[in-house]
């Protein structure tokens, strides 16, 4: 495979992700893979999720809390000891919560994380923990990705992130879908893809160089540039930035505001 152009973002990243392997034996690979993975989150074990459908029925999960008051549904991502990572099961909770919130009598839905962290993305030891064969595995979560960003593309009410910490991953590329996006000044952004093998999901490819321009979106998704939040607000991925020490107040009644 030759190598891609810089703004070809997915198969440039494949093609980094294939030459950072090497002649690495395929078991060395994943090891290494794994390993990096949890280098960069201290989260413990999750259990086996076993195979599983994208049509699975979702259930009441304590790892998303859905919640609706004053004309806000609020959606929150509640595994602070694995940093707010999302299971296979937290995205079909999600998917669940946006198509309830899309006809109920809520006027926003705002998203917000339990803790320190926002999210901290996709918890991919699913991959390596799950009983079924990989190819599976892989199938079966691309079909259940495809619809999760399917129900943010399609939601019909405005969509508001409150970022109280670092997000990673999927839970800032999915941002690009988002009508507004208020940060903490404790924020931080980061995409790290080709250090993952990875590559960005959830349009960026496609909106971040809308948002910010092809190069500084090329510095986030293929070269994993972390972002302060004053950074990401002066690429027009943050709408606003507030201090820390007064973020929840400010944000909050903003919010309540909005929802009249």
């Amino acid at each position: 495979m030759p190598k891609p152009g810089v703004f070809n973002f997915v198969n440039k990243a494949t093609w980094d992700a294939r030459n950072a392997l090497g002649s690495l034996p395929k078991e060395t690979a994943r090891k290494n893979y794994v390993d990096l993975v949890s280098s960069l989150s201290s989260s413990s074990e999750a259990p086996s999720q076993g195979k599983r459908g994208a049509d699975e029925k979702a259930r009441e999960s304590k790892d998303i809390l859905v919640t609706s008051e004053d004309g806000i549904t609020k959606i929150t991502f509640n595994r602070p000891t694995k940093k707010n990572a999302i299971s296979f099961q937290m995205y079909l909770d999600i998917m669940h919560a946006l198509k309830n919130a899309s006809t109920d009598n809520s006027v926003i839905t705002v998203f917000t994380g339990t803790g320190d962290y926002y999210s901290s993305g996709n918890d991919l030891k699913n991959l390596i923990n799950d009983a079924g064969e990989i190819q599976d595995v892989v199938a079966t979560s691309t079909k259940i990705l495809r619809e999760f960003v399917n129900c943010f593309i399609d939601f019909p009410k405005p969509l508001v992130a409150v970022v109280n910490g670092p997000a990673v991953g999927i839970a800032v590329t999915i941002l690009a879908l988002f009508d507004a996006v208020f940060a903490s000044d404790r924020a931080t952004f980061h995409t790290p893809f080709s250090q993952l093998s990875q590559i960005p999901e959830a349009c960026s490819t496609y909106m971040f160089p809308k948002i910010m321009g092809p190069t500084k979106a090329a510095e986030m998704l293929l070269f994993g540039k972390k972002l302060t939040a004053r950074e990401a607000w002066a690429q027009g991925l943050v709408t606003e930035v507030f201090p820390e020490s007064t973020f929840e107040t400010e944000v909050w009644t903003r919010l309540k505001t909005y929802s009249k």
